[in-house]
């Protein structure tokens, strides 16, 4: 009996020991080429993240050298947009330091663009981006004009909200120099060669038509911003193809699930969640630790069984707020884990600190197809006959 006893904790330790030394082994099959790892740190700025490293990406899809674009210069002029939207909306608006992909773009089609060494938005003390002081400080100067204590708007609340501006991100300046040449704002963005108008953002909701665009219902999407609508399956196939192509997908999703695992640079829709488990599998779960919950529901110890994700199922998330418009990131490429299960290469905007891969995770197919809200592409990347179908 005793030998059997040793015997059986042997194997017990034998499969534990090479479960947890099994864990995830990604294959990329494709990669392209992005700028570093950047940090937005504590700001809710992902979008301008996300949206600048979408574009310097293309930028080096298009033969140009690696570019390292400023952030905060399309936030400042962002905030500016929206201040005056707000006011004009009399305060029955979202005002938030959230956005879109797409405001990354009318930013930069009506203001211009400029490198990061000429505006990197730090002029308070602080060697990262740290926003809440000033998001509270902006919110309370156009909330204090809606109230309009004058009963009379006065003309110069916008110099005052610029002014906090400057206080906080630093003067624009009217020209700069790059490379021993100079530009001001408008004349540096002629100079990359880039056409905003050939970008898309696509989703997948079953409650507008497919092949229709319309405004996507996000807190976030302060510009009214249109999406094109495409099958669940169709949008998935523009992302291959786009990345198989050789271009990058600006990709807008919810990061509040619990198969979302930044620690474990993995992102997964587990088969099972809790609440689906039998009444045998809820008891032993209560015995269980960490790590032997994982293996059992979310699979970070290594790859499992994913939820089969439909329309109706994503629609569901959406209509019961269970997914939400929480982070912009970029996929640079994709991967395949040793079950062979399709997983999406994501760029955060997070830094490297306490990142198992440097910056970078993995979103698997399932999770893409479930938790996205809308990705960002070229026109080009769009199979052809789905393009035809969205008149493009």
């Amino acid at each position: 009996m005793k030998s059997v006893f040793v015997f059986a904790v042997l194997c017990l330790f034998s499969i534990s020991l090479l479960t947890a030394q099994e864990g995830y082994k990604f294959n990329i099959t494709k990669d392209i080429k992005a700028t570093e790892v950047k940090d937005q740190y504590r700001s809710s700025t992902c979008w301008s993240f996300s949206g600048i490293s979408f574009l310097e990406s293309e930028l080096m899809r298009l033969g140009k050298d690696e570019i390292d674009l400023s952030e905060m210069y399309v936030v400042r002029r962002a905030y500016t947009q929206r201040a005056d939207q707000y006011v004009r909306f009399q305060g029955k608006i979202n005002f938030a330091a959230g956005a879109e992909f797409w405001d990354v773009f009318n930013v930069i089609n009506q203001n211009g663009l400029m490198p990061d060494a000429a505006y990197p938005g730090l002029c308070y003390g602080e060697t990262k981006h740290i926003h809440a002081e000033m998001d509270a400080v902006l919110k309370g100067i156009v909330d204090a004009i809606v109230k309009n204590p004058n009963k009379k708007i006065s003309p110069v609340w916008k110099t005052a909200f610029e002014g906090a501006l400057d206080a906080y991100l630093g003067k624009v300046p009217e020209n700069f120099t790059v490379d021993g040449k100079q530009y001001n704002p408008q004349t540096y963005f002629q100079s990359l060669g880039l056409n905003l108008n050939d970008y898309v953002m696509i989703t997948s909701f079953t409650h507008h038509p497919y092949y229709s665009k319309f405004v996507i219902e996000s807190p976030d999407n302060w510009s009214f911003g249109q999406v094109y609508n495409v099958q669940l399956d169709e949008m998935i196939d523009i992302m291959k193809n786009a990345l198989d192509k050789g271009f990058t997908v600006g990709w807008a999703a919810d990061v509040s699930e619990d198969g979302f695992s930044w620690k474990n640079g993995i992102a997964i829709v587990p088969e099972k969640e809790f609440d689906e488990l039998s009444d045998l599998e809820r008891a032993k779960w209560q015995n269980l630790d960490a790590n032997e919950k994982d293996a059992l529901v979310y699979h970070f110890n290594k790859p499992g069984k994913e939820k089969i994700v439909t329309p109706d199922l994503r629609q569901a998330a959406f209509d019961n707020y269970e997914t939400t418009d929480d982070h912009g990131m970029h996929i640079t490429g994709m991967a395949k884990d040793q079950n062979g299960t399709l997983y999406f290469k994501v760029k955060n905007s997070w830094g490297t600190a306490g990142s198992k891969y440097d910056g970078y995770l993995f979103a698997s197919e399932a999770y893409v197809r479930y938790k996205t809200l809308s990705i960002m592409v070229h026109k080009d990347a769009i199979p052809r006959q789905i393009a035809k179908k969205l008149g493009l």
